[in-house]
């Protein structure tokens, strides 16, 4: 059972401790505070990675992200093929005066367009300078940190696999390709293909000076004896 006022006496110990020891005031602006690597500052861009899904508009508690798109068509890829059409961003922003830094919005996101930035140094006089459109949010991807690195023993994720090997096989294609090429100017070259070697065997009977039935060195002919004209 415990002894009553235990509770009281523990947090006046915190207390007291507390006051005991010495303040430490960091200058700031002059030094700046060492914030930890996943510090919600504020919300950057990466526009190339937005397909206008909406998702994160639609999730946000706070309704503080305006997303305007249009349409546009897109001709086919091949002959024969259909056109396909897909939303082009117009304007994205996020007003940071309604935003509640929930990070509903980097969760939701299915392709990493939306990351974190542990920059907080945005204040203004002005309530409607806190709208950040598109242009500041792509600004803000500059302050976004690397992530950290991977565990050596983890897998290799795989965006970086299919990547690996999409440039392997096209490496392997290439040179199998610049084979190919080169296998027919080899054997169309005269000097290595077949028969075309010095001449032998029934080149060498058809020589009239040692064929069968030539007439030898000393020897006559019909109309000749064989010690040759006197």
């Amino acid at each position: 059972m415990p002894i009553p006022g235990s509770g009281l006496a523990k947090g006046l110990a915190v207390t007291l401790r507390t006051m005991t020891k010495r303040s430490h005031t960091a200058q700031y602006p002059e030094v700046q505070p060492e914030l930890p690597p996943r510090s919600r500052g504020v919300i950057g861009l990466f526009e190339e990675n937005c397909t206008v899904c909406m998702l994160c508009a639609r999730e946000c508690p706070d309704w503080c992200i305006y997303i305007d798109s249009h349409k546009e068509t897109v001709p086919a890829a091949a002959p024969g093929g259909r056109e396909r059409s897909r939303n082009v961003l117009d304007r994205f922003a996020i007003d940071f005066s309604l935003c509640m830094y929930c990070g509903i919005c980097i969760e939701v996101c299915p392709f990493d367009a939306l990351f974190w930035s542990p920059e907080f140094e945005y204040a203004e006089t002005d309530i409607h300078e806190l709208t950040h459109e598109r242009d500041k949010l792509r600004e803000w991807m500059w302050t976004v940190p690397a992530p950290p690195a991977l565990d050596p023993a983890a897998e290799e994720p795989k965006e970086i696999a299919a990547a690996r090997k999409a440039v392997e096989k096209a490496e392997a294609a290439a040179a199998a390709q610049a084979a190919a090429a080169a296998a027919p100017a080899t054997e169309a070259d005269p000097g290595t293909g077949p028969g075309t070697g010095p001449a032998t065997g029934p080149a060498t009977e058809a020589d009239p000076g040692i064929g069968p039935g030539a007439p030898g060195p000393g020897s006559g002919t019909p109309d000749t004896p064989a010690g040759g004209p006197a």
